[in-house]
């Protein structure tokens, strides 16, 4: 599957973003870029604002302050619906799946929001609809190919595997044709040979879907194996960006997040 080329040097910027609850400032001025076709990891302490961030990123919460530019355009005030619109997919921490509905249901419930026939071609079956249909479950089982998951279409969701639940959830986020996906701890509660499936799963995404991810992650040697280029939050502030190699000496990111002891597990 091929997109058109990025045309954009840094496709995603955010600028001075800042999130209060309350009194409480979760996001303060924080500034990045996202390139294209990058793979950009975020690591960083509970609470330093990581998932809090996605929220805005997605449209699930709006910022307080600051600008989130996708593509030339401000985003941080529009909803998460439009922003899916606009390209931007992503994943939960915790599964989010339709779990009474089968795989192919859940696939297809991304793909019908790009279906362009009515309520009323719905409710008369006109041929449209059914053109539109077919066009939706076609391309529904083309996706679960790619994902080796044919087989299991007509299995109820809530039955798979956890790491089927997982892919399936990446799966169905890729039906909305994204040129950014992100990926929120898309490794936790999965065992090292688990991790390493995805980690081929998941670089072969970014080839095959020519896209960008922003991946947030507890799990150290995956997604330093995985990014080529990270931040690391701390009480909702940049404290840290480079590469992998660059973060893992760092001394202010060892204080606050990796340790001394944990150091070495890299």
């Amino acid at each position: 599957m091929e997109q058109s080329d990025f045309n954009d040097a840094h496709f995603l910027k955010v600028a001075l973003l800042n999130k209060n609850f309350g009194g409480q400032r979760s996001i303060i001025d924080l500034s990045f870029h996202l390139n294209p076709k990058e793979c950009l990891g975020i690591i960083g302490p509970n609470g330093a604002g990581k998932t809090t961030l996605f929220n805005l990123l997605s449209g699930i919460i709006p910022s307080t302050s600051g600008s989130i530019i996708w593509l030339n355009q401000e985003i941080q005030k529009k909803s998460a619906v439009q922003i899916s619109y606009l390209g931007i997919a992503r994943t939960f921490q915790n599964i989010r799946l339709f779990k009474q509905l089968t795989v192919l249901e859940n696939i297809r419930i991304a793909y019908d929001t790009q279906l362009t026939y009515t309520p009323l071609d719905a409710l008369l079956r006109s041929p449209h609809a059914i053109k539109e249909e077919k066009k939706s479950i076609h391309a529904s089982m083309e996706l679960l190919d790619l994902f080796s998951m044919t087989s299991l279409a007509y299995e109820a969701a809530g039955g798979l595997s956890y790491g089927d639940q997982r892919r399936l959830e990446i799966a169905r986020a890729l039906a909305l044709r994204p040129r950014l996906l992100l990926l929120d701890e898309p490794a936790a509660g999965m065992n090292e040979a688990e991790m390493n499936k995805l980690m081929e799963l998941l670089r072969w995404i970014q080839k095959e879907f020519t896209l960008s991810m922003l991946l947030i992650e507890h799990h150290m040697p995956f997604i330093m194996g995985l990014c080529n280029r990270m931040l690391v939050l701390d009480f909702g502030q940049l404290i840290a960006e480079g590469t992998p190699e660059e973060i893992r000496q760092n001394r202010r990111v060892i204080e606050a997040y990796l340790g001394e002891e944990e150091k070495n597990e890299f």
